[in-house]
């Protein structure tokens, strides 16, 4: 049994060494890593483009658009937790009674109503990302690679709904400037890291 599991261990590692797999490995973890799941997608682009110099962009755009479709997936997460909350708030009228929105205190010429509306009021958090989306729209997901905060970012931008292709088109040059940045950084550091170590 314990030779099975050892061998097994080691198949699946190999299976999943990038190397092997490399550019279809790098869009599975930058993808996956876009969700709400803690994962960094920045060690794997830079041990494939380590390895691979030749692939600096082959891989910084592959881990982009992985990156990006996992935003929309967070984002399309957000929109339809917005939907439920919508229907579950307005399916009992003494529940609508009980969680005002900030609709009823928006001003008429709000650029972006729907923003407004989309969430109950309350809470410093709640305000702080609803006046920071209503001021700033799509762009401020720009910020969207940010680690801890770039993920719920874009779900909050699909809980209000905010235009879907201006928001995809922010989140992807981000993220591509962020794993421009990040791996030409690692690359040029990498010798100094590496005679410290």
């Amino acid at each position: 049994m314990e030779l099975w599991l050892q061998s097994s261990i080691h198949a699946l590692l190999a299976a999943l060494a990038l190397p092997g797999i490399g550019l279809p490995a790098i869009f599975l973890i930058s993808l996956v890593s876009a969700t709400l799941l803690p994962l960094g997608s920045e060690p794997a682009v830079f041990g494939y483009v380590h390895m691979a110099p030749h692939m600096f962009w082959p891989a910084v755009g592959v881990a982009t658009l992985g990156n990006t479709l996992g935003g929309i997936v967070t984002y399309a997460m957000g929109a339809g937790a917005g939907n439920l909350w919508q229907r579950w708030r307005h399916a009992d009228p003494a529940r609508s009674d009980a969680f005002p929105t900030a609709a009823a205190t928006a001003q008429p010429a709000d650029p972006l109503p729907s923003l407004s509306s989309r969430a109950p009021a309350g809470g410093r958090w709640h305000a702080l990302t609803t006046a920071w989306f209503r001021r700033f729209g799509p762009p401020a997901l720009l910020l969207s690679w940010l680690p801890g905060v770039g993920d719920p970012l874009c779900a909050v931008a699909g809980w209000l709904k905010l235009p879907f292709w201006p928001s995809v088109c922010y989140m992807a040059i981000g993220k591509c400037l962020r794993y421009t940045m990040m791996t030409a950084a690692l690359m040029h550091a990498w010798p100094w890291v590496r005679a410290w170590l």
